[in-house]
């Protein structure tokens, strides 16, 4: 998985969004928001993380169970997917 060009985090006010750049502008009109663990995820997969990785970071930061970080990390991809921001 990959985040497509022209999307790119940006943390502004101390909040996390997406934002579209260049000709996605066009394609996807809006931001979006992410908590802080979102945004984790994002970053990750951005520096070519894949998901074993991101659940064993996951698990060190927050106090979760696998089962749910696992659970929580593939609903977010899927999200993403389904929205046009990311591509497996």
């Amino acid at each position: 998985m990959r985040v497509k060009n022209g999307f790119m985090l940006r943390e502004i006010a101390g909040s996390w969004v997406v934002v579209p750049l260049g000709a996605r502008v066009v394609e996807f009109n809006g931001l979006i928001s992410l908590t802080e663990t979102s945004a984790l995820i994002w970053k990750m997969i951005e520096q070519g993380f894949d998901k074993e990785a991101i659940l064993r970071k996951m698990l060190q930061e927050y106090d979760i169970d696998e089962q749910t970080a696992s659970q929580d990390i593939d609903e977010f991809i899927s999200t993403c997917i389904n929205k046009g921001l990311m591509e497996e």
